[in-house]
């Protein structure tokens, strides 16, 4: 998957999900992706390289790291909840839908239950 892809379908796959608000709180070149105002993924180019950052449990993240070359800390975020995506051939559209929806879904687990409830109904 080349940078451009990686960062398009990462995109469209967060614009999907409910309630998601897309903003640039840090300035145009930060593409910025929220759910009830707190951010799940962020995308930028950094050193010439474009990258997607995601939370992501800490057990998960190191294995992650450890299987995916395209995967490493997140990029001026905290290392132990963030994760960074660059393009390589070992990402693939799946794992990057995969590691949004996660991303999200950590982010709205950790919000008050009417909250979730109204975000994910049952």
């Amino acid at each position: 998957m080349d940078s451009k892809s990686l960062q398009e379908h990462a995109k469209s796959v967060a614009l999907e999900l409910p309630f998601t608000e897309h903003c640039w709180p840090f300035g145009p070149e930060y593409d910025v992706f929220k759910v009830n105002g707190k951010m799940f993924m962020i995308m930028a180019v950094a050193h010439g390289r474009a990258h997607v950052s995601l939370k992501s449990e800490p057990e998960k993240s190191l294995l992650n790291q450890q299987i995916y070359r395209g995967i490493e800390p997140g990029y001026h975020l905290n290392k132990k909840h963030w994760i960074s995506l660059y393009a390589t051939d070992d990402i693939t559209s799946e794992l990057v839908a995969d590691l949004v929806l996660d991303s999200w879904n950590l982010v709205v687990d950790k919000l008050p239950k009417k909250d979730q409830k109204r975000i994910r109904p049952a």
